[in-house]
Parts: structure tokens; C-alpha cells; sequence
């Protein structure tokens, strides 16, 4: 088990906090600034590349991803500056990926070039919706012609490109999401994130739906037809859903999500980062201060942006495996599984969860069935009830 990320991979998050509006849904660790001192933010972002590298000597790094807030209003400069600190910390795996999530308005679009000079091989793109009523209801900053446009460009300048929709929103029909579904694949992306719209509390969104004022939203059921559609139409064009929210055409699957879902190591850099780390034998949940300044400040003066970590036990790396792994449409090994807890009590109630349809077993993983997917909530749940 101390080994054991291994089977995972080894990835670097770096969070951007930064960004131009604050979306009414969006409940990430995002805000919004007058003017932001770059090169400030360089020095820290090093420094903690520095500091996290001399932990973790003699890896293979597989993959980078820049998120937030909004990447993209970083400079391509700074986004060099980085590539480059880490390209000298660790080496680097054949298939390494870079990831930049972007938005698609024309002033960040301008910038796609620059970030594929500084090293950046894969962008996935916020476009959200294909109708500008919906747009300005989700508070975005685009138009879909600037989307379109984005994306047709962010195609010719990357090797790999992918964009999210948001469905089950307001006033949004079955017949509504299967045809804007289309649309997205006619445009020819080989990966798509696509996600239902969930009201989070502290939210724009979440305070209107407390006060009665967020009408329109599908009932459960409306939202469960509109999954299963997705489901369908993706599959029938070559995009099958590899992970809940997650379509791609083989080989194009997001090599630093699958970081996250098969439970490898990946370090959190900037505000509000989280991460996992196997250090001496133990695993490690790691965390940082949420506040821009605060985490600036902290990396300034003690020479860490981290708080205090947390060592994550058996029963705990078990039921994060369940929990990411069975996200997955290739779901996660049983051996790994066995490995964390009571073989009997865990098996126990997998074998009541295959009976009624929900988990697979074969060829020694455990999936989540069609069925299961569905309700997967649920499902976890169950299973982690018999774990603790």
C-alpha cells in the first residue's frame, strides 16, 4: 500500500483564483480582483514548485493542470515561467500532459498561442451552453458566435481540446438538451464535460433558490431523462461517457482527471489547492488557505502555502478508492479494494449491490452497472455505510 498511488500516477494542480465575474453556480474558490501583481504571483507559485519538488525527487510527473478561477487570464509568460520550473524539478512521462482551462471570450482566446508556445497541450473550455439566453442566465461573459469561434481556433493551436455544458437548466426541455447535445458533437470535440446544474448553498444561485426565485429548474426526473439522453447521444458518436460527467473518444481521455479518480498523488498549488501526497510510507491529504492573499502571504513569510497536513488512514484511502473509482466506466480493481478493510464485510455487500444490478464484478474490478451510474450516490452511500 505505501507504493500504492503508483497505480494512479503522479500529477501537479496549480489553482489561479482569479477571475473577471463570480457566476451565480459557481461555488469554487474564485474572486474577483481590481489588478493582480503577476510577477508576485510567479515568485510564490515557483518557490512552492520548489519546496513540493525537493519532497518528491526521482518522480516521473505525468501531468499538469492549471485550473480556478480562470486560467486563462493568466499571463502566457507566467504560464512559461512554471512549465519551465517544472520541467527542471521532475522528469516528465512520454504521453505528459498540460492542461489550461479557459474561457472563450476573445480577449482570453487571443491568448491560446501564447500558452501553446509556453507548453500547454490540451485547453478545456467553459462554454457552458449553446444558446445566449441561457448564457446570460448562467451570468457568463460570452456570446455562442465567441464560443465558436474559441473553440474553432483553440482546435488549429492545441493538440487536444475539450469544453463543458451545463444541462438540466432552467426552462430547459428534454427536446432542448438533446438537440444543443447534438450541436456540441457536430462540432467535432474529442472530449466533453458535461454537467448538471446543482444548486450549492452560498451560491448567487443557491440564495435565490432559498428565496423561491429560481424558477424553471426540471424536476428529478426531467434531469434523470436528460443523463440517460446524454449517455445515448454521446455513445452513438463515439464519445462514451468513461466517467459520470466525462465523454471522450478513446485515447483522448483527461490524463489528470484519471489522476484523481484512480487515486494516484497529485500536489495543490495555490489558493484553496487540495492534494495527496505519499510521503515516507503514509498518505497525506494536503490543503492550502482559501483566500488569495492570505496564501500569498503565507508562502512570503513561512516558506510553505500549506496548512497542516492530514494523514489519511486505511479505512479512509477506502472509501476515497470507492468513492473516485467508481466514477470510472472501468470502475476500480478489487484487489486494490480488499486491501483497505474487511475482506468478508466488504464483500458482503458488494455481492448484495451485484444481486439487485448495481455493481459489476467481473474480471476481477468492481463497476458500477448502467443502472448503478445512475444512482451512484446512492450506491456509494451503501458502501460506505458497510465500511465504517
Amino acid at each position: 500500500m505505501t507504493e500504492d498511488w503508483r497505480a494512479g500516477g503522479f500529477g501537479v494542480y496549480l489553482h489561479w483564483p482569479f477571475c473577471q465575474a463570480k457566476c451565480p453556480y459557481c461555488d469554487f474558490n474564485s474572486h474577483v480582483a481590481a489588478s493582480i501583481d503577476q510577477s508576485r504571483w510567479q515568485r510564490a507559485y515557483l518557490a512552492e514548485i520548489d519546496r513540493v519538488g525537493s519532497e518528491t525527487k526521482g518522480r516521473i510527473l505525468d501531468t499538469v493542470f492549471f485550473g480556478g478561477g480562470t486560467p486563462s487570464l493568466m499571463q502566457p509568460d507566467l504560464v512559461a515561467a512554471i512549465l519551465e520550473r517544472i520541467r527542471a524539478t521532475w522528469a516528465t512521462s512520454n504521453s505528459f500532459e498540460v492542461t489550461l482551462e479557459a474561457n472563450p471570450t476573445s480577449v482570453e482566446a487571443d491568448r491560446f498561442q501564447g500558452y501553446r508556445d509556453a507548453g500547454v497541450n490540451r485547453v478545456s473550455i467553459g462554454i457552458q451552453a449553446l444558446n445566449d439566453l441561457d448564457l446570460r442566465a448562467l451570468g457568463r461573459m460570452h456570446s455562442v458566435a465567441e464560443a465558436r469561434s474559441a473553440f474553432a481556433l483553440a482546435q488549429k493551436v492545441f493538440d487536444r481540446v475539450s469544453f463543458d455544458l451545463i444541462y438540466a437548466r432552467q426552462n430547459q426541455s428534454l427536446t432542448d438538451w438533446r438537440a444543443e447535445l447534438r450541436e456540441a458533437v457536430s462540432m467535432a470535440a474529442d472530449h466533453l464535460s458535461l454537467y448538471q446544474l446543482t444548486i450549492e448553498d452560498g451560491t448567487a444561485f443557491g440564495d435565490r433558490f432559498a428565496r423561491g426565485r429560481l424558477p424553471g429548474l426540471p424536476v428529478e426526473d426531467s434531469a434523470a431523462d436528460m443523463y440517460f439522453a446524454t449517455q445515448e447521444i454521446c455513445e452513438a458518436a463515439g464519445l462514451p461517457g468513461y466517467e459520470i460527467s466525462n465523454h471522450a473518444r478513446p485515447g483522448a481521455e483527461s490524463r489528470h482527471n484519471l489522476i484523481y479518480w484512480n487515486c494516484g498523488d497529485y500536489l495543490g498549488i495555490g489558493p484553496g489547492a487540495h492534494g495527496r501526497l505519499t510521503s515516507g510510507g503514509q498518505r497525506y491529504a494536503t490543503d492550502t488557505p482559501r483566500q488569495p492573499g492570505a496564501w500569498l502571504q503565507q508562502v512570503e513569510t513561512t516558506g510553505t502555502g500549506e496548512v497542516a497536513r492530514e494523514q489519511i488512514g486505511a479505512p479512509d484511502q477506502l472509501v476515497e478508492l470507492l468513492m473516485m473509482g467508481l466514477r470510472l466506466r472501468d470502475g476500480v480493481s478489487l484487489a486494490r479494494a480488499q486491501g483497505r478493510c474487511e475482506k468478508d464485510r466488504l464483500l458482503l455487500k458488494i455481492n448484495e449491490l451485484h444481486k439487485i444490478g448495481m455493481l459489476d464484478t467481473s474480471q476481477n474490478r468492481l463497476r458500477a452497472t448502467e443502472r448503478g451510474r445512475a444512482v451512484l450516490n446512492a450506491v456509494l452511500t451503501e458502501l460506505y455505510d458497510a465500511i465504517t
